[in-house]
């Protein structure tokens, strides 16, 4: 039995923040064959995508490069043993439509309506696609009302266990988002990514499964194609008046209307081409990642403007209206390569490590399950100083 120097007893209520981390930050061009344990797929994806890859990794670019989850057969070995999303979320694949990425393509006729929207502010950073299409042909069974994707789960390991989401749009070099939330069903889809920052799980909520696209991802489900700029609403998903709705509750707010958007670009298609696969991949430095995702905002002067987007618009690809294109730059200037690696585990940075910490805090207080969490440098470094006083 041993007892805690007076001294050190103030650090003790430090210990579980600093534990609850998320596992591990991973760049896109070093990534491991695995990142959970008992993981379905893998993400070291290599470069060749193909219809039978059980790749699960998911970037979120633009509104012609992003990719959504679907399940990875037409078979399942849970409930009725279907490929409904209820059944396969914790084994779902990527389907993308660039190739490139080492993933399956969503094939052309697939999607009928996507809204790209980038929130880059003070408060929150997120990337989100809005829309409709057919996704029985990304094996969704015809009527399937659908379900949530989330890095959370019941486990704490993720829908899918394992699975990655990165973007590009916010400087031109992937990051990790460790915080966000997806819905699939047979007709429509939604995915948000929150950039790392101490409001990202909250617009990133993953508590109401049952509600869909309209009260956590709101956004324009119809037909067509955009790319816009946005702003994030007052509050976030499910929060009125500072106070928190849960699912169960007697009452069902009505969800908040989507934020406000501008500087939007219309596209006439979308699907088809590739990564620029010649290029180097663009990885941020830890530091710069991170005082990105601290600040949340990041330079978007490195962007092209998208080639759908009009002559003029390419035009003014250096000043504040090009932004709403800056996103769709990375398909044809900053996609880079995903390249095959060794299974080795980028180094977490200090700074995304505390965001992401505060994020699941947050996580657990919506009682969304147990995060996986390691102990830090920190929490070593304060046990090895207990051990050294006792």
């Amino acid at each position: 039995m041993f007892k805690l120097s007076t001294a050190l007893l103030p650090l003790v209520p430090l210990l579980p923040s600093i534990a609850a981390q998320y596992t591990a930050t991973y760049e896109v061009g070093n990534l491991p064959q695995s990142s959970e344990e008992g993981q379905s797929g893998y993400n070291a994806c290599g470069t060749s995508s193909s219809q039978d890859s059980m790749c699960q990794n998911v970037f979120v670019n633009a509104v012609d490069d992003f990719c959504l989850w679907g399940p990875p057969s037409t078979t399942s070995n849970e409930g009725d043993g279907t490929s409904k999303i209820g059944n396969v979320e914790q084994i779902v694949v990527s389907y993308c439509l660039k190739d490139g990425y080492g993933t399956r393509l969503i094939p052309q006729g697939t999607i009928n309506g996507a809204h790209f929207v980038k929130v880059q502010s003070d408060k929150v950073s997120y990337v989100q696609v809005t829309g409709n299409g057919d996704l029985t042909k990304l094996l969704i069974p015809a009527g399937d009302d659908g379900g949530e994707l989330d890095p959370h789960s019941w486990t704490g390991l993720g829908n899918p266990q394992g699975g990655l989401v990165f973007t590009n749009a916010f400087s031109g070099s992937y990051e990790q988002t460790h915080e966000w939330t997806s819905f699939m069903s047979s007709n429509e889809f939604c995915i948000r990514a929150c950039q790392d920052g101490p409001n990202a799980a909250a617009y990133c909520e993953h508590i109401y499964d049952v509600l869909s696209c309209s009260f956590t991802i709101p956004g324009d489900m119809g037909d067509g194609f955009d790319q816009c700029l946005g702003a994030p609403t007052d509050e976030a998903p499910g929060v009125y008046d500072g106070v928190t709705f849960h699912q169960g509750d007697p009452t069902t707010p009505a969800p908040h209307p989507a934020g406000a958007t501008s500087q939007c670009t219309p596209y006439s298609t979308i699907g088809g081409g590739s990564a620029n696969l010649n290029a180097v991949t663009a990885i941020a430095s830890p530091s710069s990642s991170a005082s990105a995702s601290v600040t949340g905002s990041a330079s978007s002067s490195g962007n092209v403007t998208s080639s759908a987007a009009s002559s003029s618009s390419a035009s003014a690809s250096n000043s504040s209206s090009a932004a709403a294109s800056s996103s769709s730059a990375s398909s044809s200037s900053h996609s880079a390569t995903i390249t095959s690696s060794a299974s080795s585990r980028a180094t977490a940075s200090a700074n995304n490590a505390a965001a992401s910490a505060s994020a699941s805090t947050t996580s657990a207080n919506n009682n969304s399950g147990a995060e996986k969490i390691i102990p830090s440098v920190g929490a070593a470094v304060i046990l090895a100083a207990i051990g050294l006083l006792l």
